[in-house]
């Protein structure tokens, strides 16, 4: 071989060889307590990046970074001498000296239509037991919320199947409505049976389902679990557990994946309905982790950015306009209150935030009124726009009828003797309590609403017992649908209440009054 030839494949060789390593932001851990690492090195890193560990601190720097491992931090303080970051998982397994790799990458959670029916951790991990999830798309968990110019208004009624509700404190697809309440006061509830109510949905039109399950006994979640899957609504539903033994990094993160996995299907032109249960919880996991990154307490002990923790969150809900694809996030947020203090520093931010809100009352739930709703304190700032003609026909007077009964009741304690205009609209209020009430897990669709509340209205209930109106209603509505399916399907079908629909209404209310005579014997 000449030295020219010779040359040449020197020359190729080196022109064709690839180094095998590359460049890695590299560092260690400096120290670890209570689910916080500081780190020193990694010069290189973002806010919300995620890190891995090498668990094997004596390896090699080249085995360290080809090291595959399943711990992961996130980084949430950038500080002049090193990173503060969380640690996603077992705090345990941390030690000190441990070599920390940066990924480049801010944290995403996978989502895929895989996911209905399935119960995920925060980091969207399945923990039901039924194997891994295929064919995901990574969603990054904080994302920038869609502009006004991308909006639409808010004007499609999402049904929960409860009267009180969607006749006077109507949800619409995209809105954000606060549940707040003492503990106990049935806040759960309330959302558990809005998301079984949509399976009375036309398929196509269906809203997903997403239950983020924030610091609840795994008890609790498994309950409503279980419930969801007897009233087959668990294969439209996705639930996001992080329950009160996961590490308050998991609680603090668990709404964001939450609202990362509505978004896939947002993106998709799909409606979405979204419920955080509840964010008092995560505000305190994340009061937890603030304190523990020594960032300054403020009000509370919060720290400054509880604000904008909740505000970031909540305004990723909203309904896209026509050009982005027409889809939904529905957000129903639950906050819990202290012997019902709504002015507390928590609840006056959200409700700041939020669409509306609906309070529940300790004293109405324990005197039997459930929904324990507190007609005066709870508003739908999207108002009759997200009703259908038919319920707002209906719907009209019954707020202000509720209001002025509670004013009357509290007079008639003290009162010995009444007008009879008085007693009339005390009954007639007293009754329209009853009419509200409603059983867990017994979502009524909205026709059916509509002809309850449409007797109500033409006090067709007046000569009822007190304590029998719910069974007249109950007796009423098996009538109806009996004899009168027909006219239940045409409300359904037009959502509205015409003239004819009214006739039809009269003409049953004095029929199943002739055939049920026993219920109208007297107060």
């Amino acid at each position: 071989m000449s030295d020219h030839t010779f040359v040449e494949k020197i020359i190729k060789e080196i022109e064709g060889y690839k180094p095998t390593h590359t460049a890695a932001n590299i560092g260690h851990v400096i120290s670890v307590g209570d689910g916080v690492v500081a780190l020193d090195g990694l010069s290189q890193s973002v806010m919300g990046e995620i890190l891995t560990f090498d668990e094997d601190a004596h390896k090699d720097l080249d085995t360290a970074l080809r090291a595959e491992t399943s711990l992961y931090a996130l980084v949430l303080n950038l500080e002049e001498d090193g990173v503060k970051a969380v640690i996603l998982g077992d705090s345990a397994r941390v030690r000190e000296g441990m070599i920390v790799k940066s990924t480049g990458t801010i944290l995403s959670v996978p989502a895929s239509e895989e996911l209905l029916g399935r119960v995920v951790n925060a980091l969207g991990e399945p923990i039901d037991g039924k194997g891994a999830v295929k064919n995901t798309t990574m969603m990054p968990i904080e994302r920038i919320a869609s502009g006004v110019i991308d909006r639409k208004s808010v004007s499609t009624p999402l049904q929960t199947g409860i009267k009180a509700i969607d006749a006077m404190i109507p949800i619409g697809r995209g809105q954000r409505e606060l549940i707040i309440g003492d503990r106990s006061t049935g806040k759960t509830t309330i959302a558990i049976d809005t998301i079984i109510n949509q399976k009375s949905e036309p398929a196509e039109t269906r809203p997903i389902c997403v239950y983020v399950a924030i610091g609840q006994k795994e008890s609790k979640t498994a309950r409503i679990v279980q419930q969801l899957r007897e009233a087959g609504a668990l294969e439209y539903t996705i639930v996001v557990d992080a329950a009160a033994s996961s590490p308050a990094a998991l609680q603090f993160l668990a709404p964001f994946s939450g609202v990362a996995i509505a978004e896939y299907f947002m993106d998709k032109g799909r409606d979405v309905l979204i419920i955080y249960d509840d964010l008092s919880k995560q505000a305190v996991a994340y009061r937890q982790l603030s304190l523990l990154l020594r960032r300054p307490p403020g009000r509370e002990a919060y720290p400054g950015d509880i604000f904008y923790l909740h505000s970031r969150l909540l305004e990723r809900a909203c309904r896209l306009s026509d050009e982005k694809g027409g889809g939904s996030i529905t957000a129903l947020p639950i906050i819990e209150t202290l012997e019902g203090d709504i002015s507390a520093y928590i609840p006056t931010n959200v409700i700041s935030i939020t669409d509306g809100q609906i309070f529940l009352m300790s004293d109405l739930f324990n005197k039997g009124i459930r929904p324990a709703i507190d007609v005066g304190n709870s508003v739908s700032r999207v108002g009759s726009s997200a009703q259908t003609k038919a319920m707002k026909g209906v719907a009209g007077g019954i707020k202000l009828e509720l209001a002025q009964f509670r004013e009357l009741e509290a007079f008639m304690q003290f009162a010995q003797d009444l007008d009879k205009a008085t007693a009339d609209r005390i009954a007639t209020g007293q009754r329209m309590v009853e009419v509200l009430k409603q059983r867990n897990g017994n979502p009524l669709s909205i026709e059916k609403q509509v002809a309850v509340l449409y007797a109500a209205g033409k006090v067709f209930f007046k000569d009822v017992a007190l304590s029998r109106v719910t069974e007249a209603e109950g007796r009423f509505l098996e009538y109806l649908d009996a004899e009168h399916s027909d006219m239940l399907a045409t409300i359904k079908k037009t959502a509205q209440l015409n003239d004819e629909s009214k006739e039809s209404l009269g003409r049953a209310m004095e029929q199943f009054r002739m055939a049920h005579g026993d219920l109208f014997e007297g107060k």
